[in-house]
């Protein structure tokens, strides 16, 4: 059985279930947590084997979870942005000289998908300044410039084709890159971020993956920070068949037939992309800014 998500946690705990084993060969996890809210799950892909089995590249996978965030938990939110603040200063250490590209992917007209956008948009831009005074740094900000690219559908022009040409022009150190993911549990909607330093395929979550953005394709390292904000429904309809102990054969018989390519989301999904566009702008602030956002 094949369950559709985006998250390397749910990649690694399907291999679990498969295998009947923890420990694998070029996949190394830790975990460890910011405080009682607010808990993390580090995977590192260390070689081939370990690639292959995860279907993932090479490279490192953060997942925070957070409990409290929809419940508007007193500080949640702001000790949720400090803890991607300090994984993503883990991936991007800040220095005088630091150049950073930020990119919403996403489209905003599509609540799921629009969490790119919403966050890029909260982002403290500052490459302007540093051009107005020939600046080639400074001691409490990056330089950083900041773009929504839109998505195919609209513009006519691959995703990853418009961000290439925006690194070549801006020539940043690091490209950030922010987009909406697909989930196989759907609690991990409202409680979760994933931070990887592989790239990306923008529209992966929407179910409508494009070339990808990553140093191959655009020549320098890509951050990729995103949330899940969709299921597909098919997984929905196998673990409810699964836990009424309809057998795994009649099952996959069930979603062959009926399989409507749906994928579905929370019904606060306006909530949950506010928030967590909220939090996802605020850590990339402290982590390129810390000047500013201490």
């Amino acid at each position: 059985m094949k369950y559709r998500s985006d998250l390397a946690v749910e990649c690694k705990e399907m291999l679990e279930e498969k295998e009947h084993v923890r420990d694998m060969d070029g996949i190394v996890t830790e975990q460890y947590s910011y405080d009682s809210d607010i808990s993390v799950i580090r995977i590192d892909i260390t070689n081939e084997t370990g690639a292959a089995k995860m279907n993932k590249p090479e490279g490192t996978y953060v997942t925070i979870e957070a409990d409290g965030v929809l419940e508007e938990r007193d500080g949640i939110k702001e000790s949720l942005a400090d803890a991607l603040a300090g994984e993503l200063k883990k991936l991007i250490a800040f220095r005088y000289n630091l150049r950073v590209m930020v990119a919403g992917l996403g489209n905003s007209m599509v609540t799921p998908d629009s969490l790119g956008p919403a966050a890029a948009s909260k982002i403290k831009v500052t490459r302007h300044l540093f051009l107005m005074f020939d600046a080639d740094g400074d001691d409490e900000m990056s330089c950083v410039s900041c773009m929504i690219p839109g998505v195919t559908g609209t513009t006519g022009m691959e995703t990853a084709e418009l961000v290439k040409k925006a690194v070549e022009l801006a020539c940043p150190d690091v490209l950030i890159v922010i987009d909406s993911l697909a989930a196989r549990n759907i609690e991990r909607v409202s409680t979760t971020i994933q931070i990887t330093d592989t790239g990306i395929s923008p529209g992966g979550g929407m179910g409508n993956a494009r070339t990808g953005i990553n140093r191959e394709t655009t020549g320098v390292r890509v951050i990729a920070i995103g949330v899940p904000t969709v299921i597909d429904i098919s997984t929905i309809v196998r673990d409810v068949l699964m836990d009424n102990e309809i057998s795994a054969e009649k099952t996959d018989s069930y979603i062959e037939e009926y399989d409507s390519q749906m994928i579905v989301t929370s019904t606060d999904i306006d909530t949950i992309i506010k928030d967590f566009s909220d939090i996802i702008a605020s850590g990339i602030n402290k982590t390129l800014h810390p000047g500013i956002y201490s």
